[in-house]
């Protein structure tokens, strides 16, 4: 074995800060509960969750799962209205082949998600991008070009949206199911950031509307509240959008997502661990949120943003600046960050940067923000 290949992707050189970077720290992994979920798994003796797995996901995790949705919620999530996938990403992926064809349109938030971008266009899709401000997806905005042209989805991050870190308002919320169900266009809704709040709760996730509302469909993930490498997700929708997930050739062939992961984490949930990572998360998160919006403050004063209440992210302008450009230089520094570009399906928000508060301490998110100021003093 070759001692010189990197053990993870995320492996950077020494001392190298990559404030750009969307997963958790590894020190935040909670590899002891996962040890021990995965021991009281095979103390039961079941072989069955490493055999292909039913198609919409093993039904004692799906129970667990909901009783977990439903203590954190306002509502009750019921086993049947979920399918477990292999994360966000892959779900939004099947969804995407299974209700729509290379040319057909789809709007996304401006800014969105880079690599739900990078999706739509492996599969062909053209993205028309919907403008934002502070409270989410402008409605205006997508009555008007609903007017023109109608889409066959609107993926929009209702709460504590990447990169931008915005939350969609109550009312607007009703209002975009309203419009989906007047125009017959799918929603579908990315919400893996709705348990990483640090303050005011947000509106309930429009998974809410998933039981009456065939036109909704809810993405969520363990990637940010448990573990990436999992590749363990969910989607919660109508009945009739989980017959047809469930029943797709991809699940013909190959069974049901992630049988034997799912079934380790059914017992970290039943357990009461994944409430009590979650709550060590919302501290932790909140604590290095402050730390970052502080360094802002005092290194970079001329930036402009709104600090985010949950999430992952800073959405940061830097007034006159091509961040793209500027992204050469600031790596000299020995710290990085996403540029504005990436999350633009039109090549905007040039003068934009993502910064992340999760996968670092305390001291390095200080240091990072400083390296980059040190930079910008420098252009």
């Amino acid at each position: 074995m070759n001692s010189e290949l990197p053990i993870v992707q995320i492996d950077l050189p020494t001392g190298f800060i990559d404030l750009g970077m969307g997963n958790p720290d590894l020190s935040l992994l909670p590899l002891d509960s996962i040890q021990q979920a995965a021991n009281s798994f095979f103390a039961k003796h079941d072989p069955r969750p490493l055999q292909y797995g039913v198609e919409q996901g093993d039904g004692f995790f799906r129970r667990a799962l909901a009783d977990f949705l439903t203590k954190n919620s306002t509502y009750p999530v019921e086993p049947e209205s979920l399918f477990v996938t292999s994360g966000a990403s892959s779900a939004l992926n099947l969804i995407c082949i299974l209700y729509t064809r290379p040319g057909d349109v789809v709007y996304a938030e401006e800014p969105s998600y880079f690599l739900a971008l990078r999706i739509f266009e492996d599969l062909g899709l053209r993205v028309v991008p919907i403008p934002m401000d502070e409270d989410g997806l402008l409605l205006d905005a997508l009555e008007e070009r609903l007017s023109k042209q109608k889409p066959k989805l609107v993926y929009t991050i209702p709460t504590f949206q990447n990169p931008s870190g915005r939350t969609l308002i109550e009312t607007r919320r009703r209002k975009l199911v309203e419009l989906a169900q007047d125009h017959d266009f799918l929603v579908v809704a990315d919400e893996v950031y709705h348990q990483l709040s640090y303050g005011k709760m947000p509106p309930p996730p429009l998974a809410l509307f998933t039981n009456e509302v065939e036109q909704v469909i809810s993405v969520n993930s363990f990637s940010k509240i448990l573990a990436p490498g999992l590749r363990l997700g969910w989607v919660q929708a109508h009945e009739n959008v989980i017959r047809r997930l469930s029943s797709c050739g991809m699940l013909d062939s190959g069974g049901g997502m992630n049988p034997f992961t799912s079934a380790v984490v059914r017992y970290l949930i039943e357990a009461g661990s994944l409430g009590e990572h979650v709550a060590a998360l919302q501290g932790e998160f909140k604590s290095r949120l402050t730390v970052m919006d502080e360094a802002l403050r005092r290194y970079i004063p001329d930036a402009e943003y709104t600090r985010p209440g949950g999430g992952f992210f800073f959405w940061v302008r830097l007034p006159d600046m091509d961040t793209a450009v500027l992204r050469s230089k600031v790596k000299e520094f020995d710290v990085d960050y996403r540029p504005g570009a990436l999350f633009s399906s039109e090549n905007g928000m040039k003068d934009y940067v993502r910064l992340s508060f999760a996968v670092y301490g305390a001291q390095e998110i200080d240091e990072g923000v400083k390296r980059l100021s040190d930079c910008l003093a420098l252009r």
